[in-house]
């Protein structure tokens, strides 16, 4: 028996994990976290697959916290493998835990396999987190991409790694969502093949495109295809640290000074940061999250699919 709590932030959906996932032991978060996706990711995918879940869903495993100072441990993971970090998550975790009594308004630490990031609950559906420290890897990386040619983009950290692409060959608009998606695995092969990674080979497994906004209250409309395959419905909360990181460098924006971004659906997050170590940034993010359902998951050994549909 497994027992989750469903939640959206900015129509991107968490699946938070609060009973009946398996036992991880209580060694570093970076150790379970691999054990997790070495030995669990069967789990993984039956709790966030079809016909229980979908592609664009994220998970989010509660474990005991090895800092007693952090309110609770996660590791956060989707159909594919382990994510070092999830903002969107991040802020459902908040008010999922605020929904289970754990927590009431006010500013916690929480531990992930990345390192602690500290978060505030504002109310019952706000929240804001202050990020792990974001920077830019290389800038102006140029690849050829099989049937759209030259793509030029940046490689930052903002907890998961980006490819950042701020001249998108097609429109970042909600009615181009299936080209955007067919865009940016094309740019992510590309990668792949000309063998372009972050630091130690690490792959780059996201990709962000930029836009103009159609919302006057954002600065840039976002696509962020997730390592899932499906794309971010959220703003992308590690996509906007990279950005953020990215930006700082050049000049272009200062610190302290909120920058909104817009989602492709048209949710929003604000954004701001202060200056980490050396070129490194500390990102917040502040969003609104709400919870959708309560359930407790069956696996029946009858079932094929008990283990989800993943190809």
């Amino acid at each position: 028996m497994t027992r989750v709590i469903d939640s959206h932030t900015g129509g991107e959906p968490t699946r938070v994990i609060i009973e009946g996932g398996p036992d991880l032991g209580n060694g570093p978060l970076s150790q379970r976290a691999r054990l997790l996706e070495d030995n669990y990711l069967e789990f993984c995918r039956a709790v966030l697959c079809e016909p229980r879940g979908y592609d664009g869903m994220v998970g989010a495993l509660i474990v005991a916290p090895i800092n007693e100072q952090c309110v609770t441990g996660v590791i956060f993971f989707n159909t594919s493998k382990n994510l070092g970090m999830c903002g969107h998550a991040t802020l459902g975790l908040l008010v999922t835990l605020y929904h289970l009594g754990q927590i009431s308004f006010g500013v916690y630490k929480i531990e992930t396999p990345v390192g602690i990031v500290s978060a505030q609950l504002h109310d019952s559906n706000s929240a804001s987190v202050i990020n792990v420290e974001s920077y830019r890897y290389k800038k102006n990386i140029s690849l050829q991409v099989e049937k759209f040619g030259k793509v030029t983009g940046d490689i930052a950290w903002g907890g998961n790694w980006f490819f950042l692409v701020q001249n998108s060959l097609i429109s970042v608009q909600t009615q181009n969502i299936g080209k955007l998606v067919n865009f940016t695995s094309a740019i992510r092969r590309a990668l792949e093949l000309q063998k372009i990674t972050a630091p130690n080979g690490e792959p780059i497994d996201h990709v962000e495109l930029y836009g103009k906004p159609n919302n006057k209250k954002a600065h840039s409309k976002n696509f962020v295809l997730c390592s899932s395959g499906d794309y971010d419905r959220s703003p992308c909360g590690t996509g906007c640290s990279a950005k953020l990181a990215c930006l700082a460098e050049d000049g272009l924006w200062p610190e302290n000074k909120e920058w909104v971004q817009e989602s492709i659906i048209g949710s929003l997050y604000s954004t701001r940061y202060k200056w980490g170590s050396g070129h490194h940034i500390i990102p917040t993010i502040t969003g609104s999250a709400f919870i959708t359902s309560e359930a407790t998951l069956k696996f029946n050994l009858l079932d094929p699919y008990r283990n989800g549909i993943s190809f």
